[in-house]
Order: structure tokens, then C-alpha cells, then sequence
């Protein structure tokens, strides 16, 4: 792959590999994309979820009877959480099986998966967990919840909403969960991969963060729009997002995280970076733009790579299969791409 890098001349100049993308149209506008082994999986904003395999040839599976709002997927199975109160399970032939229907058909709108099997969603201000043997446990918050993870050891799950995060045990109904305080509302939430921090993306521009063992805040703030994308690079040395006309990266490395640092700045375009994904084996990071760009960048020497050229329409989706072999795209029209390295 570093072959490829040209990382001596002007944005111009920049490397490209377009013609090596297979191009897919899935029809409808994309919300999130995954690889279900090696089928990439492009989750449609409402109904359904487009299974796309070496072949190049587009499956249509139907998940839910209107809007789509949540999905999360460990690479075996993709869990999709919908307007329609159900929770379900798909995997890569296309087989799918409900999980759970809330009892009130509330809005399912966000959804965690563990790498045990155990997965979360929630509803309104009621947050689920469920073991792959277990009964549905549930908690009830302050306010709506914002965002869903799981600690990446133990059963523990933490939720975000307005003011803060609950740390929550689910198996443990005598212990009390733990509060992380932080005035505004919080939304996506994300453990580091070693579990020593958590991060939420805010309503505000800005991301906020703990680092657990003394639960000293974070505060990373400065973008000009809100955080909606956020991936740790390989070993969670450091957190990529989105939100401002470059990727910003924070360090984690150190035992203070970004606490005092500032953060890197890579692949700066006219248009804002609207999704990101950290390679799985190597210190890469691919990124997308709401004008249609998809950029591959180095971490240690920012050189880039154009997987994509602008077309004016954001980019809506990226995912690197298990291997980091191939990386899927998609947009918010529906366009999308499989560039296998």
C-alpha cells in the first residue's frame, strides 16, 4: 500500500486510484456501510439493506417497514434498529431474524453490538442489553438516549444522553451506575479500544471525553460543525472524526490521551470531511467530503491517495472489510464503490 503514497507534491498531484473502484448503485440513499464477511452491506435510509458481493451484483433485503435510524455490526451479523419498533438481525445471505419488538413500537434509534454476541438498543429513555442466553435487561435515563457502547472487557455498557454518560453493569442490579458528568447533550458515545477512555460526539461542536481511571475530562472543542463520524486508528493510539474541512486526529497514545495536546490535521479539501474509518491493520484512514470526495490517507506523514473525485454530493459511508483489504463508500444519493487495495 505505501507504494502508492505521493506525499512530495500539491494537492493536484495527489496519487489516484479511482480506476481501480468498482462502482455500484444501490438505488436509494445510504446511511451506513459494513462488510458482512466478504459481502460489503450498505444500509438504505429506510426499508432496506443492499448485500453487494464479488460478483458486483446488488441483493435488495428488506429490513424494516419505513426509516431505518440505527445500525451496528461486528462483521458476522449487521443489527438495524428502525421506526417500526423492531430489532433485527442480518447476515451475509441475507437471512434475517427479529431480535426484539419494543413493547410501546417506539422508535428504536440507537444500537450497540458486543464482541461477545451481546448487543443493545434503545428506545426513547430506556436503554436494553441482552447476552446471547440472557434475558433483556433494562435501564431507564434522565433524558433520550443519545448513543450506545460497550466497554470493549466486561459486560458493561455505557449511555450517553443529556448531561452526560451512565455507566451501567446490566447484570449487576444491585450496584448503582455510575454518572459522568458533563453539562450539554451527548450523542454518539465510544470507548478507546484499551477501555481507559470515553469520548461522546455533543450536540455542540465538539467532542468531550473521560479518562475512566480518575474520570478527568476531556474537552476537545474547535470544529466548526458537529462530530458525526469518529474512528480509533489501529491500537487506539489515536481518534480520527470528522466535522471540519480536514481530519482531525487526537492522540491517545500517552496515559493522558489528547489532555493538553493538540490534535493532528490531515487532508485538508474545500469541502467538510463528513465520514472517516481507521484501516484495521495499518496507520492508514480513509475519509470522505461532503462534496463527494474519498481520500486514503497516511497517518505518519499525511500523504493521500484520491479514491474518489468530487461529484458535489456528501459522502454518507465508509467501511474497511476484516482484512483491510477492500474499503466500500456510498453517498447520501446512493452512489457507492468497492476499491480493494
Amino acid at each position: 500500500m505505501s507504494t502508492g503514497f505521493d506525499s512530495t507534491g500539491p494537492q493536484a498531484s495527489v496519487a489516484s486510484v479511482t480506476d481501480r473502484v468498482r462502482r455500484i448503485e444501490i438505488g436509494a440513499p445510504v446511511a451506513a456501510a459494513c462488510f458482512l464477511g466478504d459481502k460489503a452491506a450498505f444500509v438504505c435510509a429506510e426499508e432496506s439493506v443492499a448485500l453487494v458481493g464479488a460478483d458486483n451484483v446488488v441483493t435488495k433485503v428488506d429490513v424494516n417497514g419505513g426509516g431505518i435510524l440505527c445500525s451496528a455490526s461486528d462483521g458476522k451479523r449487521l443489527v438495524l434498529g428502525g421506526d417500526d419498533g423492531r430489532l433485527v438481525a442480518l447476515d451475509s445471505k441475507g437471512r434475517t431474524q427479529v431480535l426484539a419488538t419494543d413493547a410501546k413500537r417506539r422508535w428504536i434509534d440507537n444500537v450497540a453490538l458486543h464482541s461477545d454476541g451481546s448487543v443493545a438498543w434503545s428506545s426513547g429513555k430506556t436503554a436494553f442489553a441482552q447476552q446471547p442466553k440472557g434475558e433483556a435487561r433494562s435501564l431507564d435515563v434522565p433524558s433520550t438516549v443519545g448513543g450506545l457502547a460497550f466497554a470493549p472487557k466486561g459486560f458493561r455498557l455505557a449511555v450517553a444522553h443529556y448531561n452526560g454518560v451512565t455507566m451501567w453493569f446490566p447484570n449487576m442490579a444491585a450496584s448503582k451506575p455510575e454518572f459522568l458528568e458533563w453539562k450539554g447533550s451527548h450523542l454518539g458515545v465510544n470507548f478507546s479500544p484499551d477501555g481507559r477512555f470515553i469520548v461522546t460526539t455533543m450536540h455542540e461542536s465538539a467532542l468531550h471525553g473521560w479518562r475512566l481511571a480518575d474520570n478527568k475530562h476531556m474537552r476537545m472543542s474547535g470544529y466548526p460543525s458537529r462530530v458525526r463520524s469518529m474512528s480509533w486508528t489501529v491500537g487506539g493510539k489515536g481518534l480520527a472524526t470528522s466535522g471540519a474541512d480536514c481530519v482531525i486526529v487526537w492522540p491517545f497514545a500517552s496515559k493522558d490521551g489528547p489532555m493538553g495536546k493538540e490534535p493532528g490535521m490531515l487532508a485538508p479539501l474545500p469541502g467538510k470531511v463528513t465520514a472517516v474509518a481507521c484501516h484495521p491493520k495499518s496507520d492508514i484512514l480513509a475519509a470522505g467530503y461532503s462534496n463527494g470526495t474519498v481520500m486514503l490517507v497516511r497517518l505518519n506523514d499525511g500523504a493521500e491517495i484520491l479514491a474518489r473525485a468530487k461529484d458535489d454530493v456528501a459522502v454518507s459511508a465508509l467501511a474497511w472489510d476484516a482484512k483491510g483489504a477492500t474499503l466500500a463508500f456510498a453517498t447520501e444519493q446512493g452512489a457507492a464503490g468497492l476499491l480493494t487495495l
